[in-house]
Protein backbone atom coordinates (compact mmCIF):
# COMPACT_ATOMS: atom_id res chain seq x y z
CA UNK A 1 0.00 0.00 0.00
CA UNK A 2 1.69 3.36 -0.92
CA UNK A 3 1.17 6.22 0.91
CA UNK A 4 1.67 10.07 1.20
CA UNK A 5 5.68 9.40 2.12
CA UNK A 6 6.23 7.33 -0.52
CA UNK A 7 4.83 9.94 -3.34
CA UNK A 8 7.33 12.53 -1.54
CA UNK A 9 10.07 10.47 -1.92
CA UNK A 10 9.71 9.89 -5.00
CA UNK A 11 9.46 12.92 -6.23
CA UNK A 12 12.57 14.24 -4.55
CA UNK A 13 14.48 10.98 -6.05
CA UNK A 14 13.08 12.64 -9.38
CA UNK A 15 13.89 15.99 -8.13
CA UNK A 16 17.29 15.48 -7.04
CA UNK A 17 19.03 12.63 -7.36
CA UNK A 18 21.94 13.76 -5.98
CA UNK A 19 20.21 13.63 -2.33
CA UNK A 20 20.11 10.40 -0.45
CA UNK A 21 16.58 11.03 1.15
CA UNK A 22 15.80 7.45 2.77
CA UNK A 23 15.45 9.45 6.31
CA UNK A 24 12.71 10.92 4.89
CA UNK A 25 11.39 7.47 4.55
CA UNK A 26 11.20 6.77 8.57
CA UNK A 27 11.49 10.52 9.66
CA UNK A 28 8.34 12.15 7.75
CA UNK A 29 5.93 9.16 8.70
CA UNK A 30 6.86 9.90 12.35
CA UNK A 31 5.87 13.36 11.58
CA UNK A 32 2.98 12.83 9.67
CA UNK A 33 1.81 10.24 12.34
CA UNK A 34 2.64 12.70 15.49
CA UNK A 35 0.14 15.86 13.22
CA UNK A 36 -2.42 12.38 13.32
CA UNK A 37 -2.18 12.01 16.65
CA UNK A 38 -2.01 15.36 17.74
CA UNK A 39 -5.48 16.10 16.31
CA UNK A 40 -6.87 12.97 17.76
CA UNK A 41 -5.63 13.28 20.98
CA UNK A 42 -7.30 17.41 20.88
CA UNK A 43 -10.42 15.73 20.01
CA UNK A 44 -10.10 13.47 23.00
CA UNK A 45 -9.43 15.61 25.11
CA UNK A 46 -11.64 18.09 24.05
CA UNK A 47 -15.25 15.90 25.43
CA UNK A 48 -13.64 15.87 28.85
CA UNK A 49 -12.91 19.78 28.88
CA UNK A 50 -9.29 19.62 28.28
CA UNK A 51 -6.71 20.87 26.71
CA UNK A 52 -3.75 18.56 25.71
CA UNK A 53 -1.31 20.83 28.45
CA UNK A 54 -3.81 20.10 30.98
CA UNK A 55 -4.08 16.36 30.37
CA UNK A 56 -0.06 16.29 30.75
CA UNK A 57 -0.11 18.13 34.04
CA UNK A 58 -2.73 16.28 35.56
CA UNK A 59 -1.75 12.71 34.17
CA UNK A 60 1.53 13.44 35.79
CA UNK A 61 0.19 13.65 39.20
CA UNK A 62 -2.14 10.77 38.53
CA UNK A 63 1.18 8.75 37.75
CA UNK A 64 2.61 10.28 41.19
CA UNK A 65 0.37 7.69 42.89
CA UNK A 66 -1.54 8.78 46.28
CA UNK A 67 -1.91 11.40 47.37
CA UNK A 68 -1.51 12.83 43.66
CA UNK A 69 0.78 15.60 44.50
CA UNK A 70 4.16 16.91 42.84
CA UNK A 71 6.11 19.91 43.00
CA UNK A 72 6.19 22.36 40.64
CA UNK A 73 9.87 21.16 39.75
CA UNK A 74 8.68 18.27 39.53
CA UNK A 75 6.00 18.83 36.98
CA UNK A 76 8.26 20.95 35.25
CA UNK A 77 10.75 17.74 34.61
CA UNK A 78 7.46 15.83 33.62
CA UNK A 79 6.10 17.94 31.10
CA UNK A 80 9.62 20.09 29.77
CA UNK A 81 8.50 23.48 30.09
CA UNK A 82 10.03 26.45 31.63
CA UNK A 83 9.10 27.38 35.33
CA UNK A 84 6.73 30.57 34.29
CA UNK A 85 4.94 28.74 31.88
CA UNK A 86 4.53 25.82 34.82
CA UNK A 87 2.79 28.47 37.22
CA UNK A 88 0.33 29.95 34.65
CA UNK A 89 -1.07 25.79 34.21
CA UNK A 90 -1.19 25.52 37.71
CA UNK A 91 -3.00 28.74 38.14
CA UNK A 92 -5.83 27.80 35.71
CA UNK A 93 -5.73 24.58 36.83
CA UNK A 94 -6.51 25.26 40.20
CA UNK A 95 -9.13 27.85 39.03
CA UNK A 96 -10.88 25.14 37.15
CA UNK A 97 -11.31 22.94 40.42
CA UNK A 98 -8.71 19.99 38.99
CA UNK A 99 -6.01 20.49 41.41
CA UNK A 100 -5.47 22.75 43.98
CA UNK A 101 -1.71 24.17 45.95
CA UNK A 102 -0.50 22.97 49.64
CA UNK A 103 2.38 23.78 51.62
CA UNK A 104 5.30 21.52 51.75
CA UNK A 105 5.84 19.91 54.73
CA UNK A 106 9.27 19.89 54.25
CA UNK A 107 10.10 23.37 53.09
CA UNK A 108 8.22 25.84 54.36
CA UNK A 109 8.57 28.22 51.31
CA UNK A 110 7.43 25.50 48.93
CA UNK A 111 4.55 24.36 47.64
CA UNK A 112 2.63 20.97 46.45
CA UNK A 113 0.08 20.82 43.55
CA UNK A 114 -2.74 18.28 44.18
CA UNK A 115 -5.14 16.68 42.32
CA UNK A 116 -8.75 17.47 43.23
CA UNK A 117 -10.87 14.56 42.72
CA UNK A 118 -12.34 16.47 40.11
CA UNK A 119 -8.97 16.29 38.22
CA UNK A 120 -8.60 12.97 38.92
CA UNK A 121 -11.78 12.07 37.47
CA UNK A 122 -11.28 13.79 33.93
CA UNK A 123 -7.83 12.61 34.15
CA UNK A 124 -8.82 8.93 33.96
CA UNK A 125 -11.83 9.53 32.05
CA UNK A 126 -10.25 11.12 29.22
CA UNK A 127 -7.27 8.24 29.50
CA UNK A 128 -9.85 5.67 29.31
CA UNK A 129 -11.12 7.28 26.27
CA UNK A 130 -7.45 8.23 24.72
CA UNK A 131 -6.56 4.75 25.36
CA UNK A 132 -9.53 3.54 23.00
CA UNK A 133 -8.97 5.69 20.12
CA UNK A 134 -5.08 4.91 20.06
CA UNK A 135 -5.92 1.00 20.36
CA UNK A 136 -7.67 1.72 16.89
CA UNK A 137 -5.19 3.51 15.22
CA UNK A 138 -3.06 0.43 16.09
CA UNK A 139 -5.51 -1.94 15.66
CA UNK A 140 -4.01 -3.30 12.23
CA UNK A 141 -0.90 -4.06 14.20
CA UNK A 142 0.22 -7.55 15.16
CA UNK A 143 0.93 -7.91 19.00
CA UNK A 144 4.63 -8.65 17.93
CA UNK A 145 4.50 -5.51 15.62
CA UNK A 146 3.54 -3.09 18.40
CA UNK A 147 6.25 -4.38 20.15
CA UNK A 148 9.03 -4.38 17.29
CA UNK A 149 7.60 -0.92 16.62
CA UNK A 150 8.00 0.37 19.78
CA UNK A 151 10.97 -1.10 20.75
CA UNK A 152 12.32 1.07 17.32
CA UNK A 153 10.55 4.12 18.59
CA UNK A 154 12.53 3.48 21.88
CA UNK A 155 16.20 3.19 19.78
CA UNK A 156 15.17 6.81 18.32
CA UNK A 157 13.71 8.67 21.34
CA UNK A 158 15.88 7.22 24.59
CA UNK A 159 19.02 9.58 23.26
CA UNK A 160 17.01 12.31 23.27
CA UNK A 161 14.93 12.07 26.84
CA UNK A 162 18.24 11.09 28.72
CA UNK A 163 19.96 13.97 27.63
CA UNK A 164 19.53 16.72 29.59
CA UNK A 165 18.35 19.97 27.89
Amino acid sequence: MEDEVDRLVAAWRRERPDLDVEPLEVLSRVSRLARHLDRARRLVFAEHRLESWEFDVLTALRRAGSPYQLSPGQLLTQTLVTSGTMTNRIDRLARGGLVERLPDPHDRRGVLVRLTAEGRRRADDALAELLVHEREILGDLTTEQRRQLAALLRALTAPFDNTPV
